[in-house]
Protein backbone atom coordinates (compact mmCIF):
# COMPACT_ATOMS: atom_id res chain seq x y z
CA UNK A 1 0.00 0.00 0.00
CA UNK A 2 1.17 3.46 -0.77
CA UNK A 3 -0.63 6.70 -0.22
CA UNK A 4 0.58 10.26 -0.42
CA UNK A 5 -0.75 13.03 1.73
CA UNK A 6 -0.11 15.05 4.83
CA UNK A 7 1.79 12.76 7.16
CA UNK A 8 -1.04 10.26 7.44
CA UNK A 9 -0.08 7.22 9.48
CA UNK A 10 -1.58 3.94 8.36
CA UNK A 11 -0.28 0.46 7.53
CA UNK A 12 1.53 -1.39 4.88
CA UNK A 13 4.65 -3.40 5.02
CA UNK A 14 6.63 -5.48 2.63
CA UNK A 15 9.47 -7.35 4.26
CA UNK A 16 12.60 -8.46 2.50
CA UNK A 17 15.08 -9.77 5.04
CA UNK A 18 17.61 -12.47 5.77
CA UNK A 19 17.79 -14.94 8.61
CA UNK A 20 19.94 -14.14 11.64
CA UNK A 21 22.53 -16.89 11.89
CA UNK A 22 23.22 -16.02 15.51
CA UNK A 23 19.72 -17.26 16.38
CA UNK A 24 19.11 -14.21 18.53
CA UNK A 25 15.82 -13.58 20.19
CA UNK A 26 14.46 -10.43 18.63
CA UNK A 27 11.38 -9.13 20.38
CA UNK A 28 10.45 -5.68 21.52
CA UNK A 29 11.31 -4.69 25.07
CA UNK A 30 8.04 -4.72 26.91
CA UNK A 31 6.70 -3.27 30.11
CA UNK A 32 4.50 -6.35 30.20
CA UNK A 33 6.95 -9.23 29.73
CA UNK A 34 4.21 -11.86 29.86
CA UNK A 35 2.78 -10.81 26.50
CA UNK A 36 3.90 -12.71 23.41
CA UNK A 37 2.61 -10.54 20.59
CA UNK A 38 3.05 -10.43 16.84
CA UNK A 39 1.39 -8.45 14.07
CA UNK A 40 0.26 -9.29 10.55
CA UNK A 41 -0.22 -6.57 7.94
CA UNK A 42 -2.77 -8.19 5.65
CA UNK A 43 -2.78 -6.67 2.15
CA UNK A 44 -6.07 -7.26 0.33
CA UNK A 45 -7.15 -6.14 -3.14
CA UNK A 46 -10.23 -4.17 -2.12
CA UNK A 47 -10.77 -0.62 -0.88
CA UNK A 48 -13.78 0.79 -2.68
CA UNK A 49 -16.34 -1.27 -0.79
CA UNK A 50 -15.73 -0.32 2.80
CA UNK A 51 -18.08 -2.93 4.20
CA UNK A 52 -16.03 -5.74 2.62
CA UNK A 53 -12.80 -4.41 4.08
CA UNK A 54 -14.35 -4.15 7.53
CA UNK A 55 -15.88 -7.62 7.25
CA UNK A 56 -12.41 -9.03 6.57
CA UNK A 57 -11.09 -7.16 9.59
CA UNK A 58 -13.91 -8.37 11.82
CA UNK A 59 -13.42 -11.97 10.68
CA UNK A 60 -9.94 -11.89 12.21
CA UNK A 61 -11.48 -11.15 15.60
CA UNK A 62 -13.81 -14.14 15.81
CA UNK A 63 -13.24 -17.68 16.97
CA UNK A 64 -14.89 -20.58 15.16
CA UNK A 65 -17.83 -20.49 17.58
CA UNK A 66 -18.46 -16.85 16.75
CA UNK A 67 -17.12 -15.53 20.04
CA UNK A 68 -14.58 -12.74 20.02
CA UNK A 69 -10.91 -13.53 20.57
CA UNK A 70 -9.63 -11.88 23.73
CA UNK A 71 -6.04 -11.78 22.49
CA UNK A 72 -6.61 -10.37 19.00
CA UNK A 73 -7.05 -6.78 17.88
CA UNK A 74 -7.26 -5.03 14.52
CA UNK A 75 -5.09 -2.00 15.15
CA UNK A 76 -5.64 -0.14 11.91
CA UNK A 77 -7.19 -0.21 8.47
CA UNK A 78 -5.74 1.73 5.57
CA UNK A 79 -7.70 1.85 2.32
CA UNK A 80 -6.85 3.64 -0.89
CA UNK A 81 -9.59 3.81 -3.54
CA UNK A 82 -7.24 4.73 -6.40
CA UNK A 83 -5.12 1.69 -5.64
CA UNK A 84 -8.17 -0.37 -4.64
CA UNK A 85 -6.01 -1.91 -1.96
CA UNK A 86 -6.29 -2.07 1.83
CA UNK A 87 -3.93 -3.02 4.62
CA UNK A 88 -5.44 -4.49 7.77
CA UNK A 89 -3.11 -4.64 10.76
CA UNK A 90 -3.90 -7.60 12.99
CA UNK A 91 -2.13 -7.91 16.35
CA UNK A 92 -2.47 -10.98 18.50
CA UNK A 93 -0.77 -13.37 20.83
CA UNK A 94 1.50 -15.46 18.65
CA UNK A 95 -0.56 -18.53 19.56
CA UNK A 96 -3.73 -16.96 18.12
CA UNK A 97 -2.35 -15.01 15.19
CA UNK A 98 -2.37 -17.89 12.71
CA UNK A 99 -6.06 -18.62 13.26
CA UNK A 100 -6.93 -14.95 12.88
CA UNK A 101 -5.01 -14.74 9.61
CA UNK A 102 -6.83 -17.81 8.33
CA UNK A 103 -10.27 -16.40 9.17
CA UNK A 104 -9.50 -13.05 7.53
CA UNK A 105 -8.12 -14.73 4.40
CA UNK A 106 -11.19 -16.93 4.03
CA UNK A 107 -13.46 -13.88 4.24
CA UNK A 108 -11.32 -11.95 1.75
CA UNK A 109 -11.31 -14.79 -0.76
CA UNK A 110 -15.07 -15.17 -0.36
CA UNK A 111 -15.77 -11.49 -0.96
CA UNK A 112 -13.21 -10.31 -3.54
CA UNK A 113 -13.54 -11.37 -7.16
CA UNK A 114 -10.24 -10.83 -8.98
CA UNK A 115 -11.93 -11.22 -12.37
CA UNK A 116 -13.48 -7.79 -11.93
CA UNK A 117 -10.94 -6.15 -9.62
CA UNK A 118 -9.49 -2.89 -10.90
CA UNK A 119 -6.92 -0.56 -9.38
CA UNK A 120 -3.68 1.28 -10.09
CA UNK A 121 -1.64 -0.69 -7.58
CA UNK A 122 -0.19 -3.97 -8.91
CA UNK A 123 -1.78 -7.10 -7.49
CA UNK A 124 -2.53 -10.68 -8.45
CA UNK A 125 -4.40 -11.93 -5.42
CA UNK A 126 -7.49 -11.24 -3.38
CA UNK A 127 -5.01 -11.57 -0.52
CA UNK A 128 -1.81 -10.21 -2.03
CA UNK A 129 0.68 -10.15 0.84
CA UNK A 130 0.95 -11.32 4.45
CA UNK A 131 4.03 -10.08 6.34
CA UNK A 132 4.34 -10.94 10.04
CA UNK A 133 6.33 -9.03 12.68
CA UNK A 134 7.38 -9.81 16.25
CA UNK A 135 6.24 -7.18 18.73
CA UNK A 136 6.99 -8.40 22.25
CA UNK A 137 8.08 -11.56 24.00
CA UNK A 138 8.32 -13.65 20.84
CA UNK A 139 11.16 -14.92 18.68
CA UNK A 140 11.56 -13.71 15.15
CA UNK A 141 11.93 -17.39 14.26
CA UNK A 142 8.46 -18.06 15.64
CA UNK A 143 6.98 -15.31 13.48
CA UNK A 144 8.77 -16.81 10.51
CA UNK A 145 7.34 -20.16 11.49
CA UNK A 146 3.83 -18.67 11.61
CA UNK A 147 4.25 -17.52 8.02
CA UNK A 148 5.80 -20.80 6.88
CA UNK A 149 3.25 -22.90 8.69
CA UNK A 150 0.47 -20.76 7.32
CA UNK A 151 1.44 -21.67 3.78
CA UNK A 152 3.17 -25.00 4.16
CA UNK A 153 3.23 -26.87 7.45
CA UNK A 154 6.09 -29.17 6.48
CA UNK A 155 8.55 -26.28 6.00
CA UNK A 156 10.03 -26.48 9.48
CA UNK A 157 13.55 -25.65 8.21
CA UNK A 158 16.18 -25.53 10.95
CA UNK A 159 14.08 -23.43 13.31
CA UNK A 160 12.81 -24.70 16.64
CA UNK A 161 9.12 -24.21 17.27
CA UNK A 162 7.79 -24.95 20.75
CA UNK A 163 5.10 -27.62 21.05
CA UNK A 164 2.32 -25.21 21.98
CA UNK A 165 2.86 -23.01 18.95
CA UNK A 166 3.35 -25.99 16.67
CA UNK A 167 0.08 -27.52 17.82
CA UNK A 168 -1.73 -24.23 17.34
CA UNK A 169 -0.49 -23.72 13.79
CA UNK A 170 -0.48 -27.27 12.43
CA UNK A 171 -2.95 -27.62 9.60
CA UNK A 172 -3.46 -23.92 8.85
CA UNK A 173 -2.22 -24.20 5.30
CA UNK A 174 -4.30 -27.27 4.61
CA UNK A 175 -7.35 -25.56 6.09
CA UNK A 176 -6.87 -22.52 3.88
CA UNK A 177 -6.52 -24.58 0.73
CA UNK A 178 -9.47 -26.78 1.70
CA UNK A 179 -11.76 -23.89 2.62
CA UNK A 180 -10.97 -21.71 -0.40
CA UNK A 181 -11.50 -23.46 -3.75
CA UNK A 182 -9.01 -22.10 -6.25
CA UNK A 183 -6.60 -20.81 -3.61
CA UNK A 184 -2.96 -20.96 -4.63
CA UNK A 185 0.16 -20.00 -2.73
CA UNK A 186 3.59 -18.87 -3.92
CA UNK A 187 6.47 -18.70 -1.47
CA UNK A 188 9.33 -16.25 -1.16
CA UNK A 189 11.98 -15.28 1.35
CA UNK A 190 12.82 -17.83 4.02
CA UNK A 191 9.70 -19.82 3.14
CA UNK A 192 11.01 -20.40 -0.40
CA UNK A 193 13.50 -23.18 0.24
CA UNK A 194 16.06 -23.80 -1.01
CA UNK A 195 16.15 -20.81 -3.37
CA UNK A 196 14.94 -18.13 -0.93
CA UNK A 197 13.91 -15.82 -3.74
CA UNK A 198 13.13 -12.28 -2.69
CA UNK A 199 9.68 -10.73 -2.87
CA UNK A 200 10.76 -8.61 -5.84
CA UNK A 201 12.16 -11.65 -7.66
CA UNK A 202 9.01 -13.66 -7.09
CA UNK A 203 6.75 -10.83 -8.15
CA UNK A 204 8.69 -10.46 -11.41
CA UNK A 205 8.40 -14.18 -12.06
CA UNK A 206 4.67 -14.14 -11.38
CA UNK A 207 3.99 -11.07 -13.48
CA UNK A 208 2.86 -9.07 -10.44
CA UNK A 209 3.98 -5.78 -12.00
CA UNK A 210 2.18 -6.43 -15.31
CA UNK A 211 -0.82 -8.59 -14.33
CA UNK A 212 0.10 -11.11 -17.00
CA UNK A 213 -1.88 -14.29 -17.58
CA UNK A 214 -0.87 -16.67 -14.81
CA UNK A 215 -2.96 -19.70 -15.77
CA UNK A 216 0.20 -21.71 -16.56
CA UNK A 217 1.91 -20.97 -13.25
CA UNK A 218 2.49 -23.83 -10.82
CA UNK A 219 1.88 -22.84 -7.19
CA UNK A 220 3.95 -24.06 -4.25
CA UNK A 221 0.73 -25.03 -2.49
CA UNK A 222 -2.82 -25.46 -3.70
CA UNK A 223 -4.28 -25.75 -7.17
CA UNK A 224 -3.42 -23.82 -10.31
CA UNK A 225 -4.38 -20.16 -9.89
CA UNK A 226 -8.04 -19.38 -10.44
CA UNK A 227 -9.11 -16.08 -11.92
CA UNK A 228 -11.52 -15.36 -9.11
CA UNK A 229 -9.12 -15.72 -6.18
CA UNK A 230 -5.87 -14.88 -7.95
CA UNK A 231 -2.66 -15.47 -6.10
CA UNK A 232 -1.56 -14.98 -2.55
CA UNK A 233 2.05 -14.64 -1.44
CA UNK A 234 3.10 -15.26 2.13
CA UNK A 235 6.35 -14.12 3.63
CA UNK A 236 8.65 -15.27 6.38
CA UNK A 237 10.44 -12.93 8.73
CA UNK A 238 14.22 -12.77 8.93
CA UNK A 239 16.39 -10.48 11.00
CA UNK A 240 14.64 -7.25 10.03
CA UNK A 241 11.85 -6.88 12.57
CA UNK A 242 10.02 -4.06 10.85
CA UNK A 243 9.66 -2.38 7.46
CA UNK A 244 7.96 0.96 7.05
CA UNK A 245 6.49 2.76 4.04
CA UNK A 246 7.20 6.36 3.17
CA UNK A 247 5.66 7.82 0.03
CA UNK A 248 6.29 11.21 -1.51
CA UNK A 249 4.08 12.77 -4.18
CA UNK A 250 5.67 14.93 -6.85
CA UNK A 251 3.71 17.69 -8.59
CA UNK A 252 3.87 16.06 -12.00
CA UNK A 253 2.03 13.58 -14.19
CA UNK A 254 5.24 12.37 -15.82
CA UNK A 255 5.57 8.72 -14.84
CA UNK A 256 8.98 8.39 -16.53
CA UNK A 257 10.29 11.23 -14.37
CA UNK A 258 8.85 9.58 -11.29
CA UNK A 259 10.55 6.32 -12.20
CA UNK A 260 13.83 8.16 -12.66
CA UNK A 261 13.57 9.70 -9.18
CA UNK A 262 12.56 6.34 -7.68
CA UNK A 263 15.59 4.69 -9.28
CA UNK A 264 17.92 7.42 -7.99
CA UNK A 265 17.02 6.81 -4.33
CA UNK A 266 16.68 3.01 -4.55
CA UNK A 267 19.07 1.38 -2.10
CA UNK A 268 20.37 -1.14 -4.62
CA UNK A 269 21.67 1.64 -6.89
CA UNK A 270 24.78 3.77 -6.55
CA UNK A 271 24.16 6.69 -4.17
CA UNK A 272 20.78 5.24 -3.26
CA UNK A 273 19.36 5.30 0.25
CA UNK A 274 20.25 2.35 2.44
CA UNK A 275 17.41 -0.11 2.94
CA UNK A 276 15.01 1.75 0.64
CA UNK A 277 13.10 -0.01 -2.15
CA UNK A 278 11.08 2.14 -4.53
CA UNK A 279 8.42 2.24 -7.21
CA UNK A 280 6.58 5.12 -8.92
CA UNK A 281 2.83 5.10 -9.51
CA UNK A 282 0.31 7.47 -11.06
CA UNK A 283 -1.97 8.46 -8.21
CA UNK A 284 -4.79 10.98 -7.92
CA UNK A 285 -3.59 12.85 -10.98
CA UNK A 286 0.03 13.07 -9.80
CA UNK A 287 2.99 10.71 -9.42
CA UNK A 288 3.76 9.02 -6.14
CA UNK A 289 7.22 7.73 -5.20
CA UNK A 290 6.44 4.73 -3.03
CA UNK A 291 9.23 3.55 -0.71
CA UNK A 292 9.55 0.41 1.39
CA UNK A 293 11.94 1.37 4.17
CA UNK A 294 13.75 -1.63 5.64
CA UNK A 295 15.46 -1.77 8.99
CA UNK A 296 19.12 -2.71 9.11
CA UNK A 297 21.84 -3.27 11.68
CA UNK A 298 24.84 -0.98 11.31
CA UNK A 299 27.47 -0.44 13.98
CA UNK A 300 28.82 2.86 12.67
CA UNK A 301 25.42 4.56 12.55
CA UNK A 302 25.10 6.78 15.61
CA UNK A 303 22.55 9.47 14.78
CA UNK A 304 18.86 9.22 15.57
CA UNK A 305 16.73 12.32 15.31
CA UNK A 306 14.09 13.76 13.05
CA UNK A 307 16.77 15.78 11.26
CA UNK A 308 19.30 13.01 10.80
CA UNK A 309 19.58 10.48 8.00
CA UNK A 310 18.75 7.50 10.22
CA UNK A 311 16.26 6.70 12.94
CA UNK A 312 17.09 4.10 15.56
CA UNK A 313 15.29 1.66 17.83
CA UNK A 314 16.35 -1.28 19.97
CA UNK A 315 15.24 -4.89 20.04
CA UNK A 316 16.46 -6.87 23.03
CA UNK A 317 19.56 -4.70 23.21
CA UNK A 318 20.31 -4.92 19.49
CA UNK A 319 20.15 -1.59 17.71
CA UNK A 320 18.42 -1.22 14.36
CA UNK A 321 18.16 1.72 12.01
CA UNK A 322 16.10 2.85 9.07
CA UNK A 323 16.40 5.81 6.74
CA UNK A 324 14.44 8.75 8.11
CA UNK A 325 11.22 9.61 6.27
CA UNK A 326 12.26 13.27 6.50
CA UNK A 327 15.52 12.46 4.74
CA UNK A 328 13.72 10.47 2.05
CA UNK A 329 11.37 13.37 1.45
CA UNK A 330 14.29 15.81 1.27
CA UNK A 331 16.06 13.67 -1.33
CA UNK A 332 12.95 13.35 -3.48
CA UNK A 333 12.31 17.08 -3.16
CA UNK A 334 15.86 17.85 -4.28
CA UNK A 335 15.69 15.49 -7.26
CA UNK A 336 12.30 16.88 -8.28
CA UNK A 337 13.52 20.46 -7.88
CA UNK A 338 16.43 19.71 -10.18
CA UNK A 339 13.79 18.97 -12.83
CA UNK A 340 11.89 22.15 -12.11
CA UNK A 341 8.99 20.60 -10.22
CA UNK A 342 7.89 20.54 -6.59
CA UNK A 343 6.52 17.97 -4.16
CA UNK A 344 3.02 17.92 -2.72
CA UNK A 345 3.30 15.85 0.43
CA UNK A 346 4.66 12.86 2.26
CA UNK A 347 2.75 9.96 3.78
CA UNK A 348 4.20 7.67 6.40
CA UNK A 349 2.17 4.48 6.09
CA UNK A 350 2.47 2.16 9.01
CA UNK A 351 3.37 2.33 12.65
CA UNK A 352 6.89 2.70 13.84
CA UNK A 353 7.97 -0.51 15.61
CA UNK A 354 7.45 1.02 19.04
CA UNK A 355 4.06 2.49 18.12
CA UNK A 356 2.83 -0.86 16.87
CA UNK A 357 3.99 -2.63 20.01
CA UNK A 358 2.47 -0.02 22.31
CA UNK A 359 -0.88 -0.05 20.52
CA UNK A 360 -0.97 -3.84 20.47
CA UNK A 361 -0.17 -4.14 24.17
CA UNK A 362 -2.84 -1.62 25.10
CA UNK A 363 -5.49 -3.14 22.82
CA UNK A 364 -4.86 -6.69 24.00
CA UNK A 365 -4.70 -5.74 27.67
CA UNK A 366 -7.97 -3.79 27.46
CA UNK A 367 -9.64 -6.36 25.14
CA UNK A 368 -10.24 -3.78 22.42
CA UNK A 369 -10.75 -5.87 19.32
CA UNK A 370 -11.80 -3.04 17.00
CA UNK A 371 -8.99 -0.72 17.97
CA UNK A 372 -9.00 0.84 14.51
CA UNK A 373 -12.34 2.50 15.33
CA UNK A 374 -10.75 4.28 18.28
CA UNK A 375 -7.63 5.20 16.38
CA UNK A 376 -9.56 5.99 13.23
CA UNK A 377 -9.18 3.90 10.11
CA UNK A 378 -7.99 5.72 7.00
CA UNK A 379 -10.26 5.45 3.99
CA UNK A 380 -9.03 7.47 0.99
Amino acid sequence: MEKAGSDTIAHNTVVTSKYNDDDKKIAMSSSRPGLRLAACLLNISEARRKYIVENVAKAALLEKNGQKHHEVSVLNIFSDQDYNRSVITIAASVEELGNSILAACVEAFRSIDMEVQEGIHPCLGAVDLIPIYPLSGVRVEECGAVARMHVLVVLMCDYFLDRELSATLTGLAENLVERVPGCSVFLFGEADLPEKRSLVQRRKQLGWFTRRDFSALEPDLGVAPARRCGLTGLQCIGTSPYVMNCNVTIDSQDLALGQEIASAIRGSNVNGLKGVQTMAFPHEGKIEIACNVESFEEQEVKESSEDSRYMAYSVLGDHFYYTSPHYIEARVKKLASDQGIGTIGRALIGFTPQECKDCAEHAIKEHIGEFWKIRGGVFM
